[in-house]
């Protein structure tokens, strides 16, 4: 492994290191190999700035740490109280020594209850000239599931806040534990049918979805996120560093699939056909996707269609779904229709900030490219709840599983308009560990927990619920960040940052009540070092978790047997971030990471011999239990390795398309940037063939690896 690199680590103050941990910020953190590592002051003083803090002396670290309490006195009501089912909760209420207070909560579905007042007398505090007293209410056990409102009046004064009532655990349908189903995963940019604009969209994903069902009996597709890429090239390549999670990449709008589309003239529909012509020849090739040419020919196409007349109902449709998603989407179009026609140039200051008078004129002199993005999330809406339907339809019992990247680009959409609610300043990644000694910085901005939680968990929500909205599961990118999370500040190396702990309670208990209302499954992706309290609790609040076949090893590196893995998980052979299992097998990850000089002081001899003894112990087993003859070959292994993760307990079972096609190349290379084509690859076969979905199905080695499933299965 190659060696960190040394990181002046000034020791911090007892004032600072209070401040800190009050603020649930790191001081120390245990290292992967048990060494325990303490943060530098200046990465501590940098997060507690980000937090909106002064910690630049003790003096204001004193100063700061008394005016968090104070706050908390100032608050008539706290902002948000987020409390679990069937659990009766209590919350201060802040007067002036003295005064009344009413106090009532006003539910969702407008009823308004009473809130007893609990005997529990608890000391004044001054805060300036004034004389704070503390009141405490509880909250009903017997509230119902749902966004409530906590009202509070007291002389001159009224405060209201949110509470929050969440399930215990998220539902999970009798069908899938009785049944315990399969899936295919899939990169959809990557699967590309006959009608593609030279890039899988949402109607090939219906359409996987349905022959999945028919051909496979799968029950759910797991695809990358569908996140909001730039309104203009360049594009950002990878589906996980979004200029917005809140909204959708209109890239995976199949144009011809628009209503009003076979309403244009005939002259216009002839254009659009030729249009569409260019991209659908790049379906048959194997090279490189490339987003942006594909954008400025299906951007012009789009245009074109929005300029057409709708109907009444159709207008009244768009109206709706304006309405509904309201401020939020009204920022994010006035954000792409301002990038747009920047492309790629400094904004003028006046800019900066959503709500800046100059940001409302440009988007009153510029309505229709604003109307514009609008429409193009509508479309995207539609089309995405089309394939959920597609998939219900079929048969699915879960249908589309859509992932939640971590962050955004630090300069996109919801870096604009949740400003106020990110830690400037900051960058989530990850420690030092054995495949990264110099840790990582992912130039993603974390949300400011304090920020956050004085917004009542607003951002948090609505992106949660527009993700779930037309699916079937949720799959959550890295879920330990609900927990933790390493910052990076600017200007400082990966090795120097801190972890900041968050409320999971209440990021975990939003998630739970948005998926049970949507009726959807949530799969937490907790893979690498993960304290064992924290499987415990997603598992107690009915979150599954991932297991992947080449990382269930015990301390001596043996493979785990299948009957040893958790139950309530999502379980897979491989995963985006890993090469295709074909290529695992035959060691081509080995060489790869070695011509990208990612081995780090090791040989690549070294390296072939480790991942021959990794992969011996796997056929080893196989090999014991009948999963394969002694006369395998490549495809005998795959089939093999998808019955070791068919055998184990797991709830759900991931099939990738690219081991069901026999694919080489690895979509990702984690670490690398420039070095390697990351999510840029077309699905192929072992031959280098492009494979399309309307012949994905009928493909021989998939149809070889499902009759393997169905064996394993029956």
């Amino acid at each position: 492994m190659i060696e960190a690199p040394e990181v002046e680590r000034e020791t911090p103050s007892e004032a600072l290191a209070a401040l800190a941990r009050a603020c649930g910020v790191s001081v120390e953190y245990y290292a992967i190999d048990g060494t325990l590592v303490h943060c530098s002051a200046a990465a501590i003083r940098a997060a507690l700035t980000a937090m909106g803090l002064d910690a630049s002396s003790d003096a204001a670290c004193a100063r700061s740490l008394d005016a968090l309490e104070d706050q908390e006195w100032l608050r008539l009501v706290p902002p948000v109280t987020v409390v679990t089912a069937g659990q009766e909760r209590t919350f201060p209420v802040h007067v002036i020594d003295g005064d009344p207070v009413e106090v009532a909560l006003r539910l969702e579905s407008g009823e308004v209850r009473s809130a007893p007042q609990v005997d529990a007398w608890v000391p004044p505090r001054t805060v300036g000239n004034q004389t704070m007293g503390r009141a405490t209410f509880s909250i009903p056990a017997d509230l119902p599931l749902g966004w409530h409102r906590v009202e509070a009046t007291t002389n001159g004064r009224r405060g209201r806040g949110y509470v929050v009532v969440t399930p215990e655990r998220v539902s999970l349908p009798s069908e899938v534990r009785e049944k315990r189903p399969w899936g295919l995963t899939v990169q959809l940019y990557s699967l590309r049918s006959e009608r593609s604009w030279g890039i899988g969209d949402l109607a090939d994903l219906a359409d996987l979805c349905a022959l999945g069902k028919a051909r496979g009996d799968a029950d759910f597709v797991l695809i990358n996120p569908l996140h909001a890429t730039e309104p203009v090239a360049p594009l950002t390549n990878s589906p996980y560093l979004p200029t917005s999670k809140r909204f959708m990449s209109p890239l995976y709008i199949r144009v011809e699939d628009i209503p009003e589309v076979a309403y244009l003239p005939s002259q216009q529909r002839a254009l659009l056909a030729w249009e569409a012509e260019r991209p659908q020849r790049l379906n048959d090739s194997d090279d490189l996707l490339d987003r942006d040419s594909i954008w400025r020919l299906k951007s012009a196409a789009l245009e074109e269609v929005f300029r057409a007349p709708r109907s009444a109902g159709r207008d009244a449709l768009f109206e709706a779904f304006c309405l509904r998603e309201g401020a939020a989407l009204e920022d994010f179009a006035t954000w792409c229709a301002i990038a747009e026609a920047h492309r790629g140039l400094p904004w003028p200051a006046e800019f900066d900030s959503p709500t800046s008078s100059a940001v409302a004129a440009w988007r009153d002199e510029n309505a229709e490219r604003v109307l514009y993005h609008a429409w193009l999330q509508w479309i995207c809406d539609e089309q995405l709840e089309r394939a959920q339907s597609a998939a219900t339809r079929a048969g699915m019992s879960i249908g589309v599983m859509i992932d939640l990247a971590v962050g955004v680009h630090p300069e996109g959409a919801d870096a604009w308009s949740y400003q106020r609610v990110l830690a400037q300043g900051m960058s989530m990644g990850a420690p030092p560990d054995f495949y990264n000694a110099l840790g990582q910085d992912w130039s993603i901005p974390p949300w400011q927990p304090r920020a956050l939680e004085a917004a009542a968990y607003l951002p948090f929500r609505d992106l949660v619920r527009a993700a779930v909205r037309n699916a079937g599961a949720l799959r959550i990118d890295h879920v330990l960040g609900m927990f933790r999370q390493w910052w990076v500040p600017a200007g400082h190396i990966p090795v120097d940052g801190v972890y900041v702990y968050v409320d999971h309670e209440a990021y975990m208990g939003i998630i739970a009540l948005e998926a049970e209302r949507a009726g959807a499954v949530v799969i937490g992706e907790d893979l690498g070092t993960v304290e064992p309290w924290v499987r415990e609790y997603l598992h107690s609040r009915g979150i599954l978790g991932t297991s992947i076949a080449w990382f269930e090893r015990h301390d001596d590196g043996a493979p785990r047997v299948p009957e040893d893995y958790r139950a309530d998980t999502l379980a897979a052979v491989t995963t985006h971030d890993l090469p295709p299992t074909g290529a695992y097998l035959a060691g081509e990850h080995v060489r790869l990471r070695a011509e990208l000089g990612m081995l780090g002081d090791g040989s690549i001899e070294d390296a072939q011999a480790e991942a021959a003894r990794e992969r011996q112990a796997f056929i080893d087993i196989m090999l014991e239990r009948g999963w394969i003859l002694p006369d395998y070959n490549e495809e005998d292994l795959i089939a093999g390795l998808h019955r070791w993760v068919l055998n184990s307990p797991a709830l759900l079972t991931g099939i990738a398309v690219t081991d069901a096609v026999g694919e080489r190349r690895a979509q990702n290379m984690p670490g690398t940037d420039t070095e390697y084509p990351n999510w840029c690859i077309p699905v192929t076969d072992g031959n280098g063939v492009p494979v399309l979905l309307d012949d994905l199905f009928e493909h021989p080695r998939v149809r070889r690896l499902f009759r393997a499933i169905k064996a394993a299965r029956a």
